[in-house]
């Protein structure tokens, strides 16, 4: 140790031991924190200590002496753990900065507002669970007054999770200078899932093309929850057809499209999994009680009205996601006709 260090200390305590003053002790809590900063170790200070005393107090009985040989002998132990837990806190600073670096990176992967087409409302919300979120969707415009609208939902968290939906964004993006239909689309990113995924991940997806001047819904899906058809003159809900493997499974594997036309009050609702098996009460809360919630916000705006189905569902979950939640709603504005 420092031999300047070590006269500095030897004044403070004996200023101290003669005149025990604030300033002292003021001065005694400086010197702590420096030393903090230079991560010198406990036994050191204790053997510093030690060796002042013993130059203070030359006939100090050797009990005593023992008794800091012991303390010392202690503190190396206990130095070493402080060592290993100031390691874990550097690595848990630089694993918080990679989550933040990821968390803004999957923001920049959201697209920042829904497709504004004539004679049609979209509606879009996501909330992750924790800072990283496994849903993802997006947008893709098709030309002609046709969108095509993605939502997946990928079985893993944190950076991998990142990373997947990195990789079915721009693999979408090469799509949009020649955008094929729903079940080519599949077909393509599961080809690209199953080449770059880890065989324990899977995402599971539903694309559709949603064509705002005839008001069709052209659609298929690999593995994704069945999302939900409204009748407005029934006021009924149908349950979308659903079938195909989830992506990276087998490259094989082809999908089927379905379609659907909808007239004015027609509504389609598209979300992830980790809405309807949100936890209420002890229990999932289901499709029935999902849709229960939809129609008491279907008069309202497309947003407004996502926005109003999710913050229902959070208040009902007492305010604790157990996972990521999404849920897109697309329809024909009331006025066509």
């Amino acid at each position: 140790m420092d031999e300047h260090l070590k006269r500095q200390y030897e004044e403070l305590l004996c200023s101290y031991s003669r005149e025990k003053r604030e300033d002292h002790l003021y001065a005694a809590q400086q010197l702590s924190k420096w030393m903090m900063e230079q991560r010198i170790p406990p036994e050191e200070i204790i053997s510093m200590h030690a060796a002042a005393v013993k130059k203070m107090l030359p006939d100090v009985p050797p009990v005593v002496v023992d008794m800091f040989d012991l303390l010392i002998e202690i503190m190396i132990g206990y130095g070493i753990a402080y060592k290993e837990h100031e390691t874990l806190i550097d690595r848990q600073r630089e694993l918080e900065y990679e989550i933040e670096v990821a968390v803004g990176m999957q923001q920049t992967l959201l697209p920042r507002s829904t497709p504004q087409l004539p004679g049609t409302e979209i509606g879009a919300v996501s909330m992750a669970a924790n800072k990283m979120s496994g849903d993802y969707y997006n947008f893709v415009d098709h030309g002609e007054g046709k969108v095509g609208i993605a939502l997946s939902d990928i079985i893993g968290k944190g950076i991998p999770a990142a990373l997947c939906m990195s990789m079915i964004k721009y693999a979408m993006d090469v799509l949009v200078h020649n955008p094929p239909g729903p079940a080519e689309v599949l077909r393509n990113l599961n080809a690209v899932v199953e080449r770059n995924v880890d065989p324990s991940m899977f995402i599971t997806m539903v694309y559709g093309v949603y064509d705002s001047i005839n008001h069709t819904f052209r659609y298929a899906t690999a593995g994704h929850e069945p999302g939900l058809l409204y009748r407005a003159e029934e006021g009924t809900f149908h349950d979308l057809k659903s079938r195909g493997l989830v992506l990276g499974v087998s490259r094989e594997t082809t999908y089927q499209e379905f379609q659907v036309q909808l007239k004015p009050g027609d509504a389609i609702i598209l979300f992830s999994d980790g809405v309807t098996e949100c936890r209420v009460e002890e229990d999932f809360l289901g499709r029935k009680r999902f849709k229960e919630i939809i129609l008491k916000y279907l008069d309202k705006p497309a947003q407004e009205a996502v926005e109003s189905i999710f913050q229902h569902i959070y208040e009902l979950a007492n305010y604790k996601l157990k996972d990521d939640q999404t849920i897109l709603l697309i329809r024909p504005k009331p006025s066509d006709g």
